[in-house]
């Protein structure tokens, strides 16, 4: 009977299109569900979103890395005289020791310029993330749909 339940839950699980988080530890880093969009025909930019954990002391994340874009760079989005804005983040996003720092629609994100071809849903965009203190790490980006403002299990996760 028990078994029967437990199928039947991984079944209805595995037939909602739920996706499991997925996250990467570097040192005293975690790399929690790094995500992007899909992206239409013929765009040539796209934003990637992750939560980086730091359970030690301060780092900073440099710099990104992908062969699927030209270029990739750290960018801010911000709110300046009522004028959205975005800036490209040379010298890196500091990580607070004993805390975390978000890469989110509408703030930071990394941003993949010169696409050579479009995300598509469900596709997967490794990059390779360099910190400061703990080193690199190559992590896969699952690509949500077009417009989704995050996938629907990031928005229920625990981040303490």
């Amino acid at each position: 009977m028990i078994k029967r339940i437990l199928l039947a839950t991984l079944l209805t699980f595995a037939g909602s299109g739920l996706a499991l988080a997925h996250e990467y530890k570097l040192g005293s880093l975690e790399i929690v569900h790094p995500w992007t969009r899909a992206t239409p025909a013929g765009a040539k930019t796209g934003g990637g979103y992750l939560t980086i954990v730091n359970k030690g002391a301060a780092d900073k994340l440099v710099s990104a890395a992908s062969d699927v874009a030209g270029k990739v760079e750290l960018h801010e989005m911000g709110v300046k005289d009522g004028v959205m804005m975005m800036k490209p983040l040379p010298d890196g996003v500091a990580v607070p020791a004993n805390g975390k720092v978000e890469f989110k629609p509408g703030g930071y994100h990394v941003m993949f310029l010169d696409l050579k071809a479009p995300f598509k849903k469900g596709d997967k965009v490794k990059v390779h993330l360099t910190f400061e203190k703990a080193g690199a790490a190559d992590v896969d980006f699952e690509v949500a749909g077009v417009g989704e403002t995050a996938p629907a299990e990031h928005e229920h996760m625990n981040m303490n």
